[in-house]
């Protein structure tokens, strides 16, 4: 044996103890992969239900395995939802890892209930979880929703509650909420929070029958004080254009009252700001300023650029003013205005402020203004029919 090779071995000899080092690390197709969580609150008990996810699901995300159930939901109700948890550890057969959890589903009740926000420190305090862990309230039962299958038939891990921003970029009806971000709107003021709300739908069928799927049809306002109420389908639009991230919203309209058509406008690459203007008597009114583009859809007759315009500034406006006074019927401060006046006058929020947020009227909103960019026709298939 030559010299090199001696070395060789004894370098071998050395290094195996050192490999054998990971002989008790646990091997992934033995853990048990907690894709959701729902908690419910009934008769002073926690209701929870485990969504665990089919372990092939997590590496072959866009669809599932053939012949194998994409999940299973297990439950159990305890005083806290660490007891609820430990029922059931004692009914799985592996162990369960909590590293790829990517939401959590509140139902009304445990909205309601007087310490929900310790649901919340709950998950913020388990060092296996993340604070990118979806949010979302619920007043379908818990089960229902977590049973729900995507559109066909396709990984749990792709559905719209475990990876909402790709369902956002067409359309932004309802901003995403994570962990991390209700966690700060909390501590900032006003102190609320929008929880986007769930809600069973049965717009999809399948050859056999129709199929249920999850929509987002509003929001949940969660404070540091508690739940305070719901805002849902339409009256909940105005959030949309407040939301400086939005993708892409629509608006739907009839240029002229006699006509019999609608028009359809996307709107798009929305920046929006807010200036809280501080008067003598300290009051203070928001001004918010909209850029937006737009983009015609299937229109069939001539139309003019500034009607076009006009409307579209008329029913942005509408829906901004309407989910306002919808929050305010809940004592909601829906658009954070309170922190905006924090942000650019300390010295004003300081002399207003109650328990962090500011009084709110109908007068609140001052002048609102809505430039419309650009107007895009879309495809120019036919001749140009948009008239300046």
């Amino acid at each position: 044996m030559t010299r090199k090779n001696v070395l060789l071995y004894v370098c071998m000899l050395i290094t195996a103890p050192l490999i054998a080092g990971c002989w008790d690390i646990m091997e992934p197709q033995r853990m048990y992969y907690i894709n959701a969580i729902g908690i419910d609150y009934e008769d002073n008990q926690y209701k929870v239900y485990l969504q665990i996810i089919n372990f092939a699901d997590v590496a072959k995300s866009e669809q599932p395995s053939t012949g194998a159930m994409p999940s299973e939901i297990g439950s159990a109700e305890g005083r806290t939802i660490e007891e609820a948890i430990y029922k059931l550890y004692r009914s799985v057969d592996q162990e369960i890892f909590w590293g790829h959890l990517r939401f959590l589903l509140l139902s009304e009740r445990v909205m309601e209930h007087e310490h929900s926000l310790s649901v919340i420190d709950t998950f913020i305090r388990v060092r296996e979880t993340r604070y990118q862990i979806w949010v979302y309230c619920t007043k379908d039962p818990i089960k229902d929703v977590l049973l729900v299958t995507p559109i066909l038939q396709s990984s749990l891990t792709s559905s719209k509650l475990s990876n909402p921003i790709g369902t956002t970029e067409q359309e932004s009806f309802i901003e995403p909420k994570s962990l991390r971000n209700l966690v700060i709107g909390l501590n900032e003021p006003s102190h609320e929070v929008s929880i986007p709300y769930v809600s069973l739908t049965s717009s999809w069928e399948n050859v056999d029958e129709p199929v249920q799927e999850t929509t987002f049809a509003g929001v949940g306002i969660l404070s540091k004080d508690g739940f305070k109420g719901f805002i849902q389908n339409t009256a909940a639009r105005g959030n949309q254009w407040m939301f400086d991230k939005t993708s892409r919203g629509e608006i739907t309209f009839k240029l002229h009252e006699q006509q019999r058509d609608y028009l359809t406008v996307d709107l798009d690459k929305l920046k929006v700001k807010v200036k809280p203007i501080v008067r003598s008597n300290e009051s203070v009114t928001f001004n918010i300023d909209l850029h937006v583009q737009a983009t015609l859809n299937g229109f069939k007759e001539s139309v003019n650029s500034d009607e076009i315009r006009a409307h579209i500034q008329e029913t942005v406006k509408k829906e901004i003013i309407e989910t306002y006074e919808e929050g305010l019927k809940l004592d909601v401060d829906i658009y954070r205005f309170s922190e905006y006046l924090y942000r650019a006058n300390l010295k004003t929020w300081k002399t207003l402020e109650k328990d962090g947020k500011i009084p709110l009227t109908k007068d609140s909103i001052g002048k609102i203004t809505i430039h419309v960019t650009k107007i895009n026709p879309g495809r120019k298939t036919y001749e140009e029919t948009i008239e300046k």
